[in-house]
């Protein structure tokens, strides 16, 4: 996976999300896969006992379950979500992210125009 601003730039390949970043002791750990202007793709890991606090982001995202569970709080309603699962996440709406366990999860920064 590249992390330039073409996706172009490296040769495709399949890669496998839960091997592509491991556990850390208490820790969060992350690795960008892709950012342009378009917006971001990154790979998060979550030890045993980590999570993010309720936060806002200024874009749409959508948020894909790789491995463990977590809830998500999304606007004060709490989401169940496991591996396979996903969840968008509107702009500007405050949300936590609290695992039960180890837990990994892809985020997709959408960076569109307004109005789109």
């Amino acid at each position: 996976m590249s992390t330039s601003s073409k996706l172009s730039d490296a040769p495709p390949k399949v890669e496998n999300l839960q091997r592509m970043l491991q556990f850390q002791e208490q820790a969060i750990v992350s690795r960008m896969l892709v950012k342009n202007a378009a917006g971001s793709v990154t790979l998060f890991a979550f030890a045993d006992g980590e999570g993010l606090s309720e936060h806002t982001a200024p874009f749409d995202a959508l948020v894909i379950g790789v491995e463990g569970r977590a809830d998500v709080r999304l606007g004060g309603v709490s989401h169940s979500l496991g591996e396979g699962d996903a969840l968008l996440m509107p702009a500007n709406t405050p949300h936590a992210v609290d695992p039960a366990g180890p837990f990994k999860m892809l985020l997709v920064m959408l960076r569109g125009a307004k109005g789109e």
